[in-house]
């Protein structure tokens, strides 16, 4: 891969969870949560990324999430279940992703709002407007997800830096 090829960062909100009496981090996935995960993860294999990296929450809910929506890909990357996602602002995302080794070209985030979203609109100043418009109608539900893109290393991933490409959220 050219280091002149743009990375890509897809941003990645769990799917509906169930609210059983439990603590908010094991919150098990609802069952429109399982079916949507699936229709994610098709939608995830149609925007063609090839996948290095995927970076998940260890909460349940993101966890059922990834082991669904993984299935629908063609190729499975390595995932590291990362602590420090769940409840994480964006500012910590962005730690997060600025240490990501430089030979990862594009990488699956899959955590929680509203920290998923606010890193959306933190890390795109840019956007393609049909994009924008969507993710500006439809919020961030569960189960959404957004395409950036950005120039550089991961070390220089800050605000501002990166352009939204492409967002989908399943239907109410």
């Amino acid at each position: 891969m050219s280091s002149a090829e743009p990375r890509r960062i897809v941003l990645f909100r769990h799917a509906k969870a169930d609210w059983p009496q439990v603590a908010d981090h094991e919150r098990p996935l609802a069952d429109r949560g399982r079916k949507d995960a699936a229709v994610a993860g098709l939608k995830l294999a149609e925007t063609g990324i090839g996948f290095d990296l995927a970076l998940c929450s260890t909460a349940t809910r993101t966890r059922e999430t990834w082991k669904i929506a993984v299935q629908e890909l063609p190729h499975r990357p390595k995932t590291i279940y990362e602590e420090r996602i769940y409840d994480a602002s964006p500012g910590e995302l962005i730690a997060l992703l600025n240490e990501i080794p430089d030979d990862v070209q594009n990488v699956i985030l899959i955590g929680h709002n509203p920290g998923i979203q606010g890193l959306a609109d933190v890390l795109s100043v840019a956007a393609e407007p049909e994009a924008r418009e969507r993710m500006s109608r439809r919020g961030f539900p569960a189960a959404a997800f957004a395409v950036l893109s950005f120039d550089g290393s991961w070390k220089s991933l800050e605000p501002g830096t990166a352009t939204l490409l492409d967002y989908w959220a399943p239907s109410e």
